[in-house]
């Protein structure tokens, strides 16, 4: 039931300058100063995500090769399905620790506030336009304030309603911004997903049949796919500098997975030191290339259909990106389990409930791919797909390092020179992209808006 304020004419004009003068505020070209604290904190989000996402990968892909060679515990899609299903769990751990930093403050206060944060950054991610989001925000703010939180009228039946009607936060009334973002980002989750899905299930089954330095480098090669994906679906002009990195970080890859004599021999892989035969390997990494050229894909989908467009604030494309993963999370774990009987009953991957220590490292390696995903949507929503791609390769000389650590495979000269050549296409893509990203800041709107509008 909606509370319906009556406002003369005079009162109703003043309110409605108020709020576009508000709005106005917070949606203007960007000063100097305002868009360097935003690029400032932008990249400070970056690297700490980045940092966290290599660290989580290279546990992640130890475990799984252990579990998978070691343990025996060859199950390439319960595998798949219980990591991605964790990701489910990205936005509650977000909201306590969003909930530890504001102890103070009320819950309805902060939860209602977290809700229209959520709403605000859903319409600029549907719409494209940092203005969107913004304005939702201030009405949702004014509806708060004079209707103590559950609507606003104007006395013909357009404002600011809490229903199911209008998603979260639901606008009432007609027009493209009346409509609730919450079903474009239902059918967002749902292709994005899928795609993810084929492409996380070629790193399973592949994991199995090949060296996890192969398996990381090859897989990585989205870098590539991601730049061509880029171009006709992020209008992405083709630089030389970019392209350049990419071809870099490309031949690096190439140099880690096949300077060592590719299939000539019989390769270690497990702490046990059981071999991986030629052909095994051939065919593992024929599968992990496919799944590369559709995570690049991926990649690009998410950043074009679900991340907030340029110009959005750094903390709100954090929030929203680990919002969005626990969207993934949800679809996976709530439909993405039925292909596990079919599996069964046709002999296909036999289900089995881990026990003991099969147990516990597939619950740690779950976890691990849980914090890398959260790091890497984030890293994708701050910065690009390429560079997030060519940020990824870096695991592989760590992974390759981990590798001669733990299961005895020599470290090679191909394997150093590798590396060394990413770590260059790193630092030449990300410059490049800091370039890029700081001509942006200068042409488009900027949401200058206060980070902490849920606390309002």
């Amino acid at each position: 039931m909606s509370l319906l304020r009556s406002r003369s004419p005079s009162s109703r004009d003043s309110g409605a300058a108020s709020f576009f003068s508000a709005a106005h505020r917070h949606l203007t070209t960007p000063t100097t100063a305002a868009t360097r604290l935003d690029a400032r904190r932008r990249y400070s989000y970056a690297s700490f995500f980045l940092l966290t996402s290599l660290v989580s990968f290279t546990v992640q892909t130890e475990l799984a090769s252990y579990i998978q060679h070691d343990l025996a515990w060859d199950k390439a899609y319960c595998m798949l399905w219980l990591t991605h299903s964790s990701w489910v769990l990205l936005w509650p751990l977000q909201l306590c620790v969003l909930r530890l930093r504001r102890r103070e403050q009320p819950w309805r206060r902060f939860w209602e506030g977290h809700v229209r944060l959520l709403d605000a950054v859903a319409r600029m991610v549907e719409t494209r336009d940092v203005r969107a989001g913004s304005a939702a925000v201030h009405r949702g703010r004014s509806a708060s304030a004079g209707g103590g939180g559950l609507a606003l009228g104007n006395g013909h039946g357009h404002g600011l309603r809490r229903s199911g009607h209008g998603g979260l936060l639901g606008l009432a009334g007609h027009g493209p911004a009346a409509r609730s973002p919450w079903p474009y980002m239902a059918r967002t989750t749902v292709f994005v997903t899928m795609a993810l899905t084929v492409a996380g299930l070629s790193w399973y089954v592949a994991v199995s049949m090949t060296t996890p330095s192969d398996l990381t480098a090859i897989y990585n090669c989205s870098a590539f796919f991601a730049y061509a994906f880029s171009v006709p679906l992020l209008k992405e002009p083709l630089r030389l500098d970019k392209t350049i990195a990419v071809a870099v970080a490309i031949t690096g890859v190439l140099v880690v997975a096949y300077g060592d004599g590719g299939y000539t021999q019989g390769v270690k892989t497990g702490s046990a030191g059981d071999s991986v035969e030629p052909g095994a390997r051939l065919a593992g990494n024929l599968i992990i290339g496919v799944g590369s050229v559709l995570y690049g894909l991926y990649e690009v989908l998410y950043k074009r259909f679900a991340c907030p467009p340029d110009g959005a604030d750094a903390t709100k494309g954090v929030i929203f990106a680990n919002t969005f993963g626990s969207l993934i999370g949800a679809f996976t774990l709530c439909v993405l389990w039925i292909p596990l009987p079919i599996l069964h009953v046709l002999g296909w991957e036999t289900f089995e409930v881990p026990t003991g220590r099969t147990a516990w490292l597939l619950f740690l390696s779950v976890l691990m791919n849980m914090v890398f995903s959260g790091s890497f949507l984030v890293l994708i929503s701050l910065t690009s797909p390429v560079l997030s791609s060519v940020a990824a390769l870096l695991t592989i000389f760590i992974v390759a390092v981990a590798d001669w650590y733990l299961s005895s495979n020599p470290l090679t000269p191909a394997g150093i020179i590798g590396g060394l050549l990413i770590v260059a296409a790193f630092a030449m893509l990300s410059w490049s992209t800091w370039r890029e990203m700081n001509e942006a800041d200068h042409r488009k709107p900027v949401d200058l808006s206060d980070d902490d509008d849920e606390d309002d």
